[in-house]
């Protein structure tokens, strides 16, 4: 098997750092990503998430009270979108608007969801349990930055990107962090990753038309599945799917604007 892929700065940990083989046993052992993400020793450590302006804890802080008032109560979501720099994963002419409840562009006609949506969908991910996520796939790995808020909530994240230079991007931008945990992997998001399936949560950052069945076969029973898709009166709206033992339950959420998602690779 080959070597994982790791990350040479770690982020402060919500809970203790998991273990090497962290899935639950019924959700089958990890399989090892091609081309391993080895960052160069030259890579940059980036500064302490303490200090003056955006580097400030209290910035994020009044981030995660406006998410509690509006509504998101899981504290570990909370703890861990208290714990990522968002403005780490914007460019830099946008950075003084990376805690504002607002998406941001991050290039190739994509952007990075707003704190809101990214709390609201990884809160439904977990569907109340108090312990971590096992396995996570993330179709869209966009900048980054909800690969980063997932490693902190669940044991494993396999994050596919479709697009080379957004999937480069976030290669660069979680280089500066150690999150063993996080895979990132170059692909047609379309098709899943099987290679490490079954999962207990997948999440994606792009709506189409219906949930693709490769994603749902690649969910563990008892898993859940996280995702804008449109509806039957053509607009987008997050959806909730459930594996269960006999079949999969489905709950239609809150109207939301996505990214449409696209198959291939780009």
């Amino acid at each position: 098997m080959s070597k994982r892929p790791g990350f040479p700065v770690q982020l402060d940990r919500v809970t203790a750092a998991a273990p090497k083989r962290p899935a639950p046993r019924s959700l089958g052992e990890p399989a090892a990503i091609p081309q391993p993400i080895a960052a160069p020793r030259s890579a940059p450590v980036r500064a302490p998430t303490t200090g003056l302006g955006l580097d400030s804890q209290a910035v994020r802080t009044r981030m995660v009270d406006k998410l509690r008032a509006q509504g998101v109560c899981d504290e570990a979501v909370l703890q861990a979108m208290n714990q990522v720099p968002r403005h780490q994963f914007v460019e830099s002419a946008l950075v003084n608007q990376a805690y504002e409840d607002t998406s941001l562009p991050i290039g190739w006609g994509q952007t990075i969801s707003k704190p809101n949506v990214v709390a609201r969908m990884i809160e439904l991910l977990r569907a109340g349990r108090t312990d971590k996520l096992g396995r996570v796939l993330e179709i869209g790995t966009g900048c980054g930055y909800q690969a980063a808020v997932l490693s902190l909530v669940a044991q494993e994240v396999y994050s596919i990107e479709r697009l080379r230079g957004l999937h480069e991007k976030a290669r660069e931008h979680l280089r500066a962090f150690r999150l063993p945990n996080v895979h990132l992997i170059f692909g047609d998001g379309m098709v899943g990753f099987p290679k490490g399936a079954p999962y207990a949560g997948i999440i994606s950052a792009a709506g189409g038309e219906q949930v693709p069945q490769p994603w749902l076969d690649q969910l563990a029973v008892g898993g859940r599945l996280v995702a804008p898709t449109v509806t039957a009166q053509g607009q987008q709206a997050l959806v909730v799917i459930e594996r269960t033992s006999t079949g999969f339950l489905r709950e239609v959420l809150e109207a939301v604007h996505f990214v449409p998602l696209k198959s291939g690779v780009a």
